[in-house]
């Protein structure tokens, strides 16, 4: 099975980039998008040209902002909005969605914002979003795949020293987040199998960052480790051009 994840920083702006084609060519079973910017009803009708019977989209209530969407070719068992807290749940960043022997989580984590402005709002959601992954490990196991905002290590981003908790996804508060997320049981399944392994998902538009290749890895594939043995591999699709993310893909032999 394949699971690609994708920040697609508008999907509506992405389609004129090779969209289409480049999923195609990824052909995965499972396609979890973030940052759609676009209400639902835009989404589910711009994603019918790819090849996935099942979709689901979850917006924001503030229009062009946010957004993720699910597209299966698998049915799932059930599908959910959301983790449950309407603190959280307004801006459409969760989207869960159940298979027989796992559920799948597509999660675009909120951004700490420029002068770190909704750095608490951040801290509270990591705490929520824990808990959240932790109810659902407790029925079966969890993939979960998405833009988490944070760069986790130095390893991960270009310039760490100058970064460190003066940019949002490099403060101290989001790295914890992500550690506690770890230490509670998920594995970053790019780091398991590429423990020195220097690549990046996303790179600023600005500074050229993308040419010089100064960027940050904060999309990741956080699995349950039940499921660790069953991962072959994680690929981030860097050659892949449209948005300021590269898409990354999960093949795991469930």
């Amino acid at each position: 099975m394949k699971i690609t994840t994708w920040n697609v920083n508008g999907l509506r702006a992405i389609y004129k980039k090779n969209f289409l084609k480049d999923i195609k060519e990824i052909n995965p079973d499972i396609l979890c998008l973030q940052e759609t910017k676009a209400d639902k009803e835009t989404v589910l009708e711009l994603v019918k040209e790819l090849d996935f019977p099942y979709a689901y989209a979850n917006a924001a209530e503030r229009k062009g902002y946010s957004g993720t969407a699910l597209l299966t070719k698998i049915k799932p068992l059930s599908v959910a909005y959301g983790i449950g807290n309407e603190k959280f749940d307004n801006e459409g960043r969760v989207i869960t969605a159940e298979f027989p022997a796992f559920y799948l989580v597509n999660v675009y984590t909120p951004n700490s914002g420029e002068e770190l402005k909704r750095l608490d709002y951040r801290k509270e959601w990591n705490k929520n979003f824990k808990e959240y992954l932790l109810k659902l490990e407790e029925k079966k196991p969890v993939i979960a795949c998405g833009d988490f905002n944070v760069a986790h290590q130095p390893i991960d981003l270009k310039n760490p020293k100058s970064n460190y908790n003066k940019t949002a996804g490099y403060t101290q508060v989001e790295i914890d987040g992500m550690s506690e997320l770890i230490q509670s049981g998920f594995i970053d399944a790019f780091r398991f199998l590429y423990p020195q392994k220097i690549q990046y998902t996303y790179w600023n538009y600005k500074f050229r960052a993308r040419e010089r290749n100064a960027g940050w890895r904060i999309d990741y594939f956080l699995v349950s480790k039940k499921l660790i043995d069953k991962v072959i591999d994680v690929i981030i699709h860097d050659d892949i051009l449209g948005s300021d993310h590269a898409p990354v893909s999960l093949i795991i032999d469930l």
